[in-house]
């Protein structure tokens, strides 16, 4: 069972982590300023110093690089901005569902009717819907009939979706996804 998310609390976003000030193990950094300046390559002590004479942190932001390459900044301040920045990327980002209408080769017209009508309304919402023919028993001799049923909802659907592909026919199924358009 999920628990609930407790009502009036944001989403978990990732920590933005990064090492500072006596965590940078270096014995030389190549030091930014705050406003973007290149100060050098000096020993990790000194920018430790110049940063903390300044009132800011000393972040390592290229650690990989060689000598690593540290910034003096407001530490804080930054990992609230970018927790602010990855926030409003996680609700920007568009989640597009995948939703499955089931068939059977010899579906009735009502039935066709009502799962046709279900496709177009997950397709209206946004969502990608995966059109499944089942076949059984000696249904299976004729792919032909699901190959029939697909490219009937597609003429069906074209208004509000399209077919992605070409349907594929595995063991009992034949499957083919539409996208919205």
């Amino acid at each position: 069972m999920r628990r609930a998310r407790k009502p009036g609390r944001p989403a978990q976003v990732r920590r933005v982590t990064a090492r500072i000030n006596e965590q940078i193990g270096a014995g030389a950094v190549r030091l930014v300023a705050e406003d973007g300046g290149q100060l050098g390559v000096m020993a990790a002590d000194d920018a430790r110093a110049y940063a903390y004479e300044h009132g800011l942190d000393l972040v390592e932001v290229a650690a990989e690089s060689d000598p690593p390459v540290c910034r003096a900044m407001d530490y804080g301040k930054w990992r609230y901005e970018e927790e602010r920045r990855l926030r409003q990327s996680r609700r920007n980002q568009v989640h597009v569902s995948l939703k499955e209408v089931r068939l059977r080769p010899k579906i009735g017209s009502h039935d066709y009717e009502w799962k046709r009508n279900q496709a177009v309304g997950f397709l209206e919402a946004g969502s990608k819907v995966k059109a499944i023919v089942f076949f059984r028993g000696r249904e299976r001799e004729h792919p032909e009939r699901g190959r029939a049923l697909i490219d009937r909802l597609a003429v069906d659907v074209d208004a509000v979706g399209k077919l992605e592909g070409t349907p594929v026919f595995e063991s009992r199924t034949m499957t083919a996804v539409f996208a919205p358009r």
